[in-house]
C-alpha cells in the first residue's frame, strides 16, 4: 500500500488514506503543515484533519483507529446522509 499522501483520522474516528478518502470526497494535503482538508465533489470543505504521513507516525501518535478503505461509508441513512 502506498503512503504518498498519508493518513487522517475522519469524523467517525477511523483511520482514512488521504489518496482514497471515500464518500465521493477527494483530499488536499499540505504535507509541511500536517493538514489534510476533505473536500465534496462540488469544492466544499467538509472536514479538516491532521496529517500523518505514514502509519508508524499514526502509532507514535498514540492513535488506535482502525484503518478503513475508501468503499465504507462516511455515514448511513439513519445519519440523516
Amino acid at each position: 500500500m502506498s503512503e504518498a499522501n498519508g493518513y487522517f483520522v475522519d469524523w467517525n474516528g477511523e483511520l482514512r488514506s488521504a489518496d482514497d478518502p471515500g464518500g465521493g470526497y477527494a483530499c488536499e494535503v499540505d504535507r509541511p503543515a500536517r493538514y489534510v482538508a476533505v473536500m465534496s465533489k462540488a469544492g466544499a470543505l467538509v472536514h479538516e484533519a491532521t496529517l500523518y504521513k505514514t502509519l508508524a507516525d499514526v502509532e507514535k501518535a498514540g492513535i488506535k483507529a482502525q484503518l478503513v478503505p475508501g468503499s465504507k461509508p462516511w455515514a448511513s441513512p439513519k445519519d440523516g446522509f
